[in-house]
């Protein structure tokens, strides 16, 4: 019947690659307006979980349907090499509550002493929990990521979290629609990062505000799929609830082996279903934008949101260049937060901490983009320089390609999987008053450490910022 619905829905004009997916999984819809669709998978970590068990054991109630659920430690983990749940003193209480719930509720657990640990949104694909097409929801709003492979991830509060659990369906207002289509090819230098901080950069940080984002275009297509898992990352920062991406060949390939995904004659069924994922011609948005490829240069925030943000050889906007009092406002207070000035150039400006990790930009290719400007150069006297592999099965595939050595004899720390100073809930944190350059999605004041600062850049940005000791453009030929 639910099938026999949504084919009935959908038929009467051409729809989105959305639609197709929600509607695909729409159990009914409610009174209040809300939807409610069925989830596929669950993935839960250990800040957002404490509380929806106890509301389970509260109310008698249990989970649904533990298979369908992973969970794994990343928040307050110590990312110190050979670490366990005591390492970090803060976190050992809710990463032994997630362990004991996770156990006593049959749910598969990736704690720190598992090789498939990691952060949620990196082991999500690579163990083939996230599939394309299917509907995967998390405690945390970078569940987006999942939208590189087609699927629709979805960021969830802590009372979600409780009703996925016991009920494994979820009520949403169903979001509008939009696109941003990246019009041409990459340029020499750049990277899926300096993609999404450009679309921010133009379109603000309330853009995508109650829509779900598709990304299509030459650029977007030519991108592998780790790089597409970056683009829909960052989708929260542009205030969509969810990003995604029509999965193609270069999916299906990736997809297939992973511990998790199906196999034989199910996975030759699944591939039928998932190559009729794309958005139909004639489907309509209920808004478009287009971002012209050959006008990004490799970008760098300036300021204390992702809107604030120039490509490396720009300057800090005027305050006045802004139309808007209210933005014009938050421009002049993010300019005093950081420590810099209108019309100062961020090429050359001193950083302190150079970061390298995160659930945005930890994956190998972003390691390898990293170790290849790393190679035969040193880290800038004063800085302190950091690599936090995504999971503990990237940190192995990086070590057998020797990038950990790279990293070792450039100066870098070489750390185990956590959110490590993304999110500054666990020992590794920035300094107050001192400036970072990071890989992560977030650069909101006190984010990584009271009162510190943070510029995000692309993995290959901050490693060469870190050789060098201060913002650098990578595309000139005297960099490493």
């Amino acid at each position: 019947m639910l099938r026999r619905a949504a084919t009935i829905m959908t038929a009467s004009r051409p729809v989105t690659l959305f639609e197709k997916i929600w509607l695909g999984h729409l159990v009914k819809s409610l009174d209040d307006g809300r939807d409610l669709i069925f989830v596929d998978r669950h993935i839960l970590q250990e800040t957002t979980s404490a509380i929806a068990f106890a509301g389970l054991t509260r109310t008698g109630r249990s989970v649904l349907h533990p298979e369908m659920t992973i969970a794994t430690q990343d928040h307050i983990v110590s990312t110190e090499p050979g670490r366990d749940e005591t390492t970090n003193p803060q976190g050992r209480e809710l990463l032994t509550l997630m362990r004991h719930n996770a156990y006593r509720n049959r749910i598969r657990h990736f704690g720190v002493d598992d090789p498939r640990q990691g952060i949620v949104h990196v082991i999500g694909p690579e163990l083939g929990v996230a599939l394309p097409g299917c509907v995967l929801v998390c405690g945390d709003s970078h569940t987006s990521t999942a939208g590189g492979l087609g699927a629709l991830g979805i960021g969830i509060g802590t009372s979600e979290v409780e009703h996925v659990l016991a009920t494994q369906t979820l009520a949403l207002t169903r979001p509008k629609t939009m696109r941003i289509t990246y019009e041409g090819k990459l340029q020499p230098g750049t990277s899926a990062k300096d993609l999404i901080l450009r679309a921010i950069g133009l379109f603000g940080i309330a853009a995508g505000q109650g829509h779900a984002i598709e990304y299509a275009g030459e650029a977007i297509a030519g991108l592998p799929v780790e790089a597409r898992l970056t683009i829909c990352n960052m989708s929260i920062e542009i205030g969509a609830r969810l990003g995604l991406i029509a999965p193609d060949d270069k999916t299906f390939a990736y997809v297939a082996g992973r511990e998790f995904a199906p196999e034989g004659a199910v996975l030759d069924h699944a591939l039928a279903h998932w190559r009729t994922l794309y958005s139909a011609p004639g489907a309509r948005f209920d808004k478009e934008y287009t971002v012209d490829c050959s006008r990004i240069a490799p970008q760098v925030t300036w300021g204390t949101t992702q809107q604030d943000v120039v490509g490396v050889d720009d300057r800090v906007p005027r305050v006045d260049s802004f139309p808007d009092a209210a933005r014009r406002e938050m421009a002049a207070a993010a300019m005093a937060y950081m420590g810099v000035e209108p019309g100062m150039a961020l090429e050359g400006l001193p950083v302190d901490v150079a970061f390298i990790g995160s659930c945005t930009n930890a994956r190998l290719s972003d390691l390898e983009a990293a170790a290849a400007i790393a190679k035969g150069g040193k880290v800038a006297p004063g800085v302190r320089a950091m690599v936090v592999p995504g999971s503990m099965s990237v940190k192995r595939a990086a070590e057998a390609k020797g990038l950990h050595e790279i990293f070792r004899q450039a100066g870098f720390e070489w750390r185990d999987a956590g959110c490590s100073m993304c999110v500054s809930i666990n020992e590794d944190i920035v300094p107050p008053g001192r400036r970072a350059i990071a890989t992560s999605n977030r650069n909101f004041e006190n984010r990584q450490g009271p009162r510190s600062r943070t510029h995000l850049a692309s993995p290959a940005m901050v490693a060469a910022a870190a050789l060098a000791g201060h913002i650098t453009d990578i595309r000139k030929a005297d960099q490493p």
